[in-house]
């Protein structure tokens, strides 16, 4: 999946239907900001795009975009996120500037990442599901059943990638068109585990 999907070559996922638009989000909080825990959900989707161009710079700076870096790591929050993996704070300062650009800039890609924890998710799920209806839906034979399981299995494992794809397209990653970096710390997670800390601000669009 990492050499299908190359962020610099435009946009493979066009949006076409629904492009991103930079003040989608301003105006949906405007008009439903009374809803609950809303602010917090849209920073985590655009956190979480930040997040994956931002190792996606990384890379390119290290390995060039077509191979994906599996030294670099990230956990999304709803006030930025933590970055793993042997990175030197300027060198980090400015991917996460340069992501912001080219998010801005049109490079939409950025937003997708095929190592995303969705993708593994969505894989979890398609496999449950799966495996339990052809349970339900085959005979009870043991030929039967193995059968099926193979067969569910094996059809998860090839609709997942492109599944995970459009949850993280549609639903876990928004376009950072409101964030804007407020400091980049080195720190530990909640686990413990060192790492570096890219904290975001919202800012309304007029």
């Amino acid at each position: 999946m990492a050499n299908a999907l190359n962020p610099t070559t435009g946009n493979i996922w066009d949006f076409d239907w629904s492009p991103p638009q930079p003040y989608q989000d301003s105006d949906l909080l405007q008009q439903l900001g009374f809803i609950p825990g809303l602010k917090e959900l849209l920073m985590l989707r655009q956190v979480h795009a930040l997040e994956h161009g931002t190792v996606w710079v990384l890379s390119q700076n290290r390995q060039g975009y077509n191979k994906d870096n599996e030294n670099l790591g990230g956990l999304s929050t709803p006030n930025g996120f933590y970055l793993y993996g042997d990175v030197h704070r300027l060198d980090l300062q400015k991917a996460v500037t340069g992501a912001l650009q080219r998010f801005r800039g049109g490079i939409w890609n950025l937003a997708i990442h095929p190592r995303c924890g969705t993708n593994t998710s969505v894989n979890m799920l398609l496999t449950t599901s799966f495996v339990l209806g052809a349970h339900l839906l085959l005979p009870k034979g043991p030929i039967e059943q193995v059968l099926g399981l193979l067969i569910a299995t094996s059809t998860a494992a090839q609709l997942s990638p492109e599944v995970g794809i459009l949850a993280q397209k549609y639903f876990t990653t928004a376009i950072p068109f409101n964030l804007e970096v407020v400091q980049i710390s080195k720190t530990q997670d909640f686990s413990g585990h060192p790492a570096h800390f890219v904290e975001v601000t919202w800012r309304d669009l007029q």
